[in-house]
């Protein structure tokens, strides 16, 4: 490509997905950066997504604590390491490190969990409060130390001892302290499939114990069987809108709740024993969802808020894209997907990541706690949204250390 071609002024994203893909197959590839007036492309190479990746994880850990008013809901709760928005986050943080081989890092990692105890939240059930395991177990496989998986290990074996057996419906009436609704004691609503699911099948992988993995098979397809929409290739996010849609006359699926459980069943899959009776089904599932999501991918390159209704919400979204990008880019790299047919896709949405991230290195877009498609900001950031872009940075690291993109 020549210099001519290299400077662009809106040029649609989609097209220049399909210009990637070309540009993959005779070894360059490029990443639209807007300026002020103008678009330039730069060529997506290992240091530039090492380079913009690192600047999203270093301003994430310069803001732990201290949100600059980038943040507008659950402020309290998102300064607190053991819930699940720091602990994707982290999640994030451990893959990136793992896949840039940055100690440093890790290192930081062991440091808060140990300051944790490698401790789960104080809600013994509740999903979210187990999305900490991820990133404990991620520790102790590159350091090998028991005792981060342990306090895992003693919580889940007193669930195994008294499992929860409320209904999946989330309006089943009743309050109990740490749940707002009874079936948060199980897996009722999409995002508890990212959230507690990987750490028990990682679990068995660690201890040998397939109790662990026996459970979650269990209850994962219990939830699947409920919430997934077998038409479309998507979940609901929760009971409540089985029958709600939007002004369209379409269903409601949200991005964010997708991208969870898309991104989940990577880990799931890569953890679940090699000759478990239902690894195909999970395999059957995670595609249905890639198929599904391919043609829903606008031309900027992001997935909308409200995954069948782009039209009703047209700014980015950055929370979901990033998990959905994370997942493509596992799929491709797991063989799984047909390159041809998916890595245009991974690169349009990795551009349209990166054009998210402020010079700051804050990644914005990113709609705030929630449980359905609502309005989002340029301004506003959650530690779940930079984790996530963490992951799809890892996924689209790998497939460059592997030949899959151009070095």
């Amino acid at each position: 490509m020549n210099n001519e071609f290299l400077l662009r002024v809106g040029f649609p994203l989609k097209t220049v997905g399909i210009i990637l893909f070309s540009c993959w197959i005779s070894a360059c590839s490029y990443s639209k950066v807007d300026g002020d007036s103008e678009t330039y492309e730069i060529p997506i190479t290992q240091q530039s997504i090492t380079n913009i990746t690192n600047r999203v994880a270093d301003w994430q850990l310069g803001h732990l604590h201290d949100f600059d008013g980038h943040i507008r809901t659950f402020i309290e709760r998102s300064r607190n390491p053991r819930e699940w928005h720091q602990g994707t986050f982290f999640k994030g943080l451990a893959d990136w490190a793992m896949e840039s081989g940055d100690e440093e890092k890790l290192l930081w990692l062991r440091d808060v969990g140990s300051s944790q105890e490698f401790k789960l939240g104080d809600r013994i059930y509740h999903a979210d409060d187990h999305v900490v395991g991820q990133y404990y177990l991620a520790l102790y496989d590159y350091f090998s130390d028991p005792v981060m998986f342990e306090p895992t290990q003693r919580q889940f074996d007193f669930i195994l001892s008294a499992p929860s057996d409320v209904p999946l419906d989330f309006n089943l009436p009743g309050v109990d302290e740490g749940y707002y609704k009874q079936c948060l004691k199980r897996w009722c609503w999409s995002d508890a499939l990212f959230m507690s699911p990987p750490v028990w099948t990682k679990l068995t992988r660690v201890t040998g114990n397939h109790d662990y993995v026996d459970f979650a098979n269990k209850e994962f397809w219990l939830t699947v069987e409920y919430l997934f929409d077998k038409d479309s290739g998507l979940f609901f996010r929760d009971s409540r809108f089985f029958s709600k849609r939007e002004s369209n006359g379409e269903k409601i699926f949200w991005s964010r709740g997708n991208g969870w459980v898309f991104s989940g069943l990577t880990d799931i899959i890569d953890n679940l024993p090699n000759d478990h009776p239902d690894l195909e089904k999970y395999t059957e599932l995670y595609l249905a969802m890639a198929a599904a999501l391919l043609p829903l991918q606008t031309e900027e390159g992001f997935w909308p808020v409200s995954l069948r209704a782009g039209d009703l919400y047209p700014v980015p979204e950055t929370s979901g894209t990033a998990f959905f990008i994370a997942g493509l880019g596992w799929g491709i790299s797991s063989g799984l997907l047909d390159k041809d047919t998916y890595v245009s896709s991974v690169l349009s949405g990795w551009s349209a990541l990166t054009r998210a991230v402020a010079p700051s290195g804050m990644i914005g877009w990113v709609q705030q706690v929630g449980e359905a498609p609502d309005q989002v900001f340029e301004d506003e950031t959650q530690l779940y949204g930079a984790g996530a872009f963490l992951l799809a940075g890892a996924a689209v690291l790998k497939l460059h250390t592997e030949g899959i993109l151009p070095k």
